[in-house]
């Protein structure tokens, strides 16, 4: 398990260090494959101490975060919440067959606002460019899995259908699919 902390607006404290690195280690009883962990301590005001955990693994990714007054309390509290979150993944996990080797790669590409400007004139400026890839799932998976990286919308591969698919939060709290019809 690789562990990467980051103090913000406070001195490296190996005391912390150590007490992170115990904490974050506890998910390895969740999931066995490699995982990237990326925590960022810091102190605002000098009375908000703020702990967020990242965690990379099977293809996952994991976010959460706390603030109280104290560090080792917002530590215990963001690794208490990652901990139910894996729990959840894993129960729900247990259901879908893994569909590995179907993988599909896709391009995310984002364009500069100022460029799309009626006014500006001339092609779309590329600002930022990213390939990843896009795993089979099921709806539910691909939900879950949007949810687990605060994400507004996911765009996966269904397991049923292969066809690219896009799973988004509606303003109403509730879920969207967008499926593609072919002509």
């Amino acid at each position: 398990m690789q562990i990467a902390i980051t103090f913000r607006h406070m001195e490296t404290s190996e005391p912390v260090k150590a007490y992170v690195e115990e904490k974050v280690s506890r998910v390895k009883k969740y999931i066995d494959e490699p995982i990237d962990a990326q925590v960022v301590v810091s102190v605002e005001k000098k009375i908000r101490h703020r702990a967020e955990v990242t965690i990379v693994a099977k293809g996952i990714t994991i976010k959460a975060s706390e603030e109280t007054n104290d560090m080792y309390a917002a530590i215990d509290n963001v690794v208490d919440k990652i901990e139910r979150q894996l729990k959840r993944y894993k129960e729900k996990i247990k259901e879908h067959k893994p569909l590995s080797g179907r993988e599909r790669q896709v391009k995310k590409t984002v364009f500069a606002a100022e460029s799309i400007d009626e006014g500006a004139g001339g092609e779309p400026t590329i600002i930022q460019e990213r390939n990843f890839s896009v795993k089979p799932m099921a709806v539910e998976e691909a939900v879950m899995q949007m949810d687990l990286m605060h994400k507004e919308f996911l765009v996966f591969t269904d397991a049923a259908s292969e066809e690219v698919n896009v799973v988004y939060r509606r303003k109403d709290g509730n879920y969207g699919l967008i499926v593609p019809q072919a002509r």
